[in-house]
């Protein structure tokens, strides 16, 4: 017997590179573990400081700190993560929570983040417009809110041209 002619061809509907990519991203909640991990450390550091600064008089007085006492704050913050999580950025693309939860900052290729090409951009979108008041906030909402992408990628992970994939 012949094989019949006008039967359709026989292909693979779906796209094997997205299917690939989706089984090595991270997932959201273990994004959020680590991101949960990172600020608990930072706030073990940064919350002694900002006592001793005077932070929560302004905040019990009912006063709003001053902009550039706030931008001083939030540049010690900065610097803060910098000392905690540099060696293992460079090192893995990893900060501790990322660390302990087992996921990894890389470049779109899949290869280690470079911290000129890579970092510099993602967490320079990351922290420094939270220093803005008021927009900054409403910047970090929407920034967060990208995790919702199919991608899972956030406006950082947009500008560096990173994403978070499982080690």
């Amino acid at each position: 017997m012949s094989e019949n002619l006008f039967t359709p061809p026989e292909s693979k509907l779906v796209d094997e590179t997205q299917s690939n990519l989706e089984s090595v991203l991270a997932s959201r909640w273990r994004r959020l573990g680590a991101s949960l991990i990172d600020s608990f450390i930072m706030m073990l550091f940064v919350m002694p400081i900002m006592y001793f600064f005077g932070w929560f008089e302004f905040i019990t007085n009912g006063e709003e700190p001053p902009f550039m006492y706030s931008l001083g704050m939030g540049l010690m913050g900065i610097l803060f993560f910098i000392l905690l999580n540099f060696k293992l950025l460079i090192k893995n693309g990893q900060t501790i929570g990322k660390k302990l939860l087992n996921i990894k900052i890389v470049d779109m290729d899949g290869n280690q983040a470079d911290l000129k090409k890579h970092l510099l951009k993602r967490y320079g979108t990351y922290f420094i417009p939270n220093q803005v008041p008021i927009a900054g906030g409403i910047f970090q909402l929407i920034n967060i809110l990208f995790i919702f992408r199919k991608d899972k990628r956030c406006i950082h992970d947009l500008a560096g041209g990173t994403q978070v994939v499982y080690c």
